[in-house]
């Protein structure tokens, strides 16, 4: 499985994704993000995309696209629109190739992708998701970010404190934070991470690479204080009725009845 994200905010991008492939008792590192460009021509005409999925898939449907941007004479992308579409152009490609042999051994054709940038011609950066099957979405305000690959254990953080008007410092945080929440409940997710920025500021693309001691002091510092919160947390409801010790625990205590509606 995989855990990649993507957060837009108003000062610009965050990417991450996770590092770790898993086939069966195997466990082995291998980027699942590429920075893709035509040469020579700048931030402007650079992007970032992150797949989940079939890793053949994967690396087929990257491989034609890669060649297309890398040829002789090829030009920049006008928009990110123009290059999203390129892409779902070369992943129908690899699907009409191979759908029909890799159901023949019952796999499924699951690629997901998620592609950031700003072309020459946009206004502002952006991020789409592209599906399976060559549709797309692209990120919204009201939610900004997109995810694939293992994504429920991640959301609740993001959706509890990520806002458009998030600063990029605080964006990368929480991106660390749903990838944390994400490892420690998926094994097949898991480290080296690789995060990436973009800085509407600058128009420049920024990337690291972490692995598992490179994060510790963050690791600790949030494990120790969610526990606190969680212990300085006000007294519930239930402290009287179902802590032993409490004003009235031990009674039987009805909340709710249906024959009251």
């Amino acid at each position: 499985m995989t855990y990649c994200l993507a957060i837009k905010v108003r000062e610009g991008i965050v990417c991450l994704a996770d590092g770790r492939i898993t086939a069966g008792t195997q466990v082995t590192a291998a980027r699942k993000v590429e920075r893709l460009g035509i040469p020579a021509s700048g931030p402007a005409g650079e992007m970032v995309v992150m797949t989940s999925g079939l890793r053949s898939v994967r690396d087929k449907t990257m491989a034609f696209f890669r060649r297309d941007l890398q040829r002789k004479g090829a030009k920049p992308f006008a928009s990110m629109l123009d290059a999203v579409d390129a892409y779902c152009g070369k992943l129908r490609e690899v699907r009409d190739q191979d759908e029909d042999d890799l159901k023949q051994s019952n796999l499924k054709f699951n690629i997901h992708t998620i592609l950031c940038g700003k072309m020459a011609e946009d206004r502002e950066p952006s991020c789409f998701l592209v599906y399976p099957e060559g549709n797309w979405i692209e990120i919204g305000s009201r939610t900004p970010y997109l995810s694939i690959g293992e994504t429920s254990y991640g959301k609740p953080i993001l959706d509890r404190t990520l806002t458009r008007d998030t600063d990029l410092a605080t964006a990368l945080k929480l991106a660390y934070l749903s990838f944390d929440s994400t490892r420690i409940s998926a094994a097949d997710v898991g480290f080296p991470i690789d995060m990436l920025t973009y800085s509407t500021g600058d128009g420049l693309w920024r990337e690291a690479h972490y692995d598992y001691d490179d994060v510790l002091q963050q690791r600790q510092w949030w494990n120790k204080h969610i526990t606190e919160l969680a212990m300085r947390m006000p007294k519930g409801p239930w402290a009287d009725t179902l802590v032993p010790g409490g004003k009235t625990a031990g009674r039987l205590h009805v909340v709710s009845s249906d024959e009251d509606g």
